[in-house]
């Protein structure tokens, strides 16, 4: 952990996902990089509208008032120059959000900082740098746009999908290359044997830490897994996460069924999932993150 954060939660996210910038990145696609600048600063008055990821954001800072103490961290890292950035620190202080630590990388890809803040989570709509985070180790997620906001709700609620995200993707090689017959044969062999960790093992470890902090019966945070398993592929799971002494609120074993009309249930206030259609079904009820990891995100890549 970066000298300075201590044990805390630490989230980086990028500019495009706290904040609307489509107006302006359009700018920057039409006419350039300069045509950008100069927009940015003939704007950096006028407030941003919130982004598709401002209400979680929102919510992951109001858990250290709740605490009465500095357990959560959120840093803005932006390919933005600081110049250009200056709107986007301006917008977050007329929000009101507490970020005060900032990477603008001036093009570049920011994943690279993430590793000297100790980050455990990056939130970006910019789908090369996600990947980037997810080879160097980092949970990451591209953040679609058009999931619902749950911005009334005191709770901050989590939802994952379990295999190449919160577990390795071992498992769904055997069901892809075999079939769902293989896939149950290999789990029902397999049960007692833990699943290797996916990339988003590290940050469930670090936001239970969090959770661990609150009076079980009162805690603001509530978590999900939200799988595409069901028996007799739910035991591994289950032995898999008491062998890492890592707890969720709720388990669904859905059994391949669509998963909206069960996260629109739980309240989601993010769902992070490594397939792209059920990211995009997903993100019409909840705010969705891509997690482009594992084999369903090799032949998208090629």
């Amino acid at each position: 952990m970066a000298a300075g954060l201590g044990d805390k939660l630490v989230v980086a996210i990028s500019s495009r996902a706290l904040f609307d910038l489509r107006e302006s990145h359009e700018v920057y696609e039409n006419d350039g990089v300069e045509a950008y600048r100069q927009y940015q600063i003939s704007h950096e008055d006028e407030v941003l509208q919130p982004g598709d990821a401002f209400s979680l954001v929102q919510k992951l800072l109001a858990l250290n008032a709740r605490l009465e103490r500095q357990l959560v961290e959120v840093v803005l890292v932006s390919r933005n120059s600081a110049d250009t950035g200056l709107r986007v620190f301006n917008s977050i202080q007329q929000h009101g959000l507490e970020i005060s630590r900032a990477a603008f990388s001036g093009g570049s890809s920011p994943y690279l900082y993430l590793k000297a803040f100790g980050c455990h989570l990056f939130l970006s709509t910019h789908v090369e740098d996600v990947r980037g985070a997810l080879e160097n180790g980092f949970a990451a997620a591209t953040i679609l746009s058009g999931g619902a906001q749950r911005d009334a709700a005191d709770e901050l609620r989590f939802a994952f999908d379990g295999d190449a995200v919160l577990f390795s993707d071992e498992a769904e090689r055997v069901f892809q290359q075999g079939g769902l017959e293989a896939f149950q044969n290999r789990e029902r062999e397999s049960a007692r044997e833990p699943l290797g960790g996916g990339p988003f093992k590290p940050f469930l470890a670090a936001l239970n830490r969090v959770q661990r902090a609150f009076p079980q019966a009162s805690c603001p945070i509530r978590t999900a897994l939200v799988t595409a398993r069901s028996a007799p592929a739910h035991e591994r799971v289950i032995r898999t996460l008491r062998e890492w002494d890592i707890r969720l609120d709720e388990s669904l074993f859905l059994g391949g069924l669509d998963k909206s009309a069960f996260l629109e249930a739980f309240s989601a206030d993010v769902f992070f999932d490594d397939q792209p259609g059920h990211c995009e079904r997903a993100s019409k009820v909840v705010a969705t993150g891509h997690v482009p990891h594992g084999v369903s995100n090799e032949k998208v890549a090629n």
